[in-house]
């Protein structure tokens, strides 16, 4: 998908010739709107947010939004978003994906305050690429501490450490 291609129009087009078809087989009665961007002021900032309603919402949010996830990942795929692009475009239900962001900042705060306090790493249990990112970005102003990701997907994880350790700072 080239630069040009971002157009919410033509994203909408793309979209739509793909989730329709796949909802439908998947006889998942959901529907979609597309909004630009949503800017949750430090995390986020995608150019297309697919948000779903219908009455098969919670069977798309249910284990943490598995399908949800799922389903955005095959969209992905199947519009041939080039890794570093899959940023621009977040897929919602009921600002699940806002809350979950929520939730990682506070954890990544609580894990940063019991390192100070410990002096011991901590490491999170793996998650999405997108979620460490999260992670990352809710410590990075941080001067005491600095996180790494570490392991081989899907184990992949997100470690805090002491900054002093090793003689980083963020």
């Amino acid at each position: 998908m080239s630069r040009e291609a971002w157009a919410q129009e033509e994203i909408a087009k793309k979209l739509d010739r793909f989730l329709g078809p796949v909802l439908s087989a998947a006889r998942l009665s959901l529907d979609y709107e597309l909004h630009e961007g949503r800017d949750d002021g430090k995390f986020i900032n995608p150019d297309i947010t697919v948000s779903f309603d219908g009455d098969d919402i919670e069977l798309l949010l249910a284990q943490k939004g598995e399908l949800l996830l799922a389903l955005e990942q095959l969209t992905l795929e199947a519009l041939h978003v080039p890794h570093e692009d899959r940023y621009r475009i977040i897929f919602d239900a009921r600002d699940y994906r806002l809350l979950r962001i929520e939730e990682l900042r506070m954890s990544a705060e609580k894990a940063a305050e019991m390192v100070k306090r410990t002096g011991m790493a901590y490491s999170f249990n793996p998650m999405t690429s997108r979620e460490r990112r999260i992670l990352h970005l809710a410590l990075r102003d941080d001067p005491e501490v600095y996180t790494t990701s570490e392991g081989i997907p899907p184990h992949r994880h997100t470690v805090v450490r002491l900054a002093k350790e090793s003689g980083r700072t963020n």
